[in-house]
């Protein structure tokens, strides 16, 4: 398998079909053979439903789901763990990191031979304040 993106979510319902899609074009485009892992980090939404629905669609989409919310860490390890290609490609589910980006990631780790490739967001869509400052205080 040449690709897997991990993707952990908590409450992402009305995203999921829309980045399923965007992944899924760029991937067959690409020919690449992909999977794509969601994990649900104990959603309260109908995001696991989504998910599910998905995967009867798509083969290649996986889940994992926890019954209560963790964090992104544990969500991206349980995705490392369950991953199967040769590159691993973690995304957020908000439809903020594009997925036009992942034959250059691809080509940059399994042609060039980079070990690890990181970038950041050079234009943020939401709020900068609200994301970095945690709700309960």
């Amino acid at each position: 398998m040449d690709i897997s993106v991990v993707i952990p979510l908590l409450n992402e319902e009305e995203s999921l079909q829309e980045l399923h899609d965007w992944i899924a074009k760029v991937m067959q485009s690409n020919r690449f053979i992909y999977e794509i892992i969601f994990i649900d980090d104990g959603s309260t939404d109908t995001s696991w439903q989504v998910i599910e629905t998905l995967s009867h669609k798509n083969p290649a989409v996986k889940g994992i789901r926890f019954q209560k919310n963790y964090g992104k860490s544990q969500a991206l390890d349980a995705g490392f763990e369950k991953a199967q290609g040769n590159v691993i490609i973690t995304m957020d589910a908000d439809l903020q990191d594009n997925p036009e980006e992942i034959p250059d990631l691809y080509e940059l780790i399994f042609i060039d031979k980079f070990d690890l490739i990181s970038g950041w967001k050079k234009k943020r869509y939401d709020n900068v304040f609200s994301k970095n400052i945690p709700s309960k205080l």
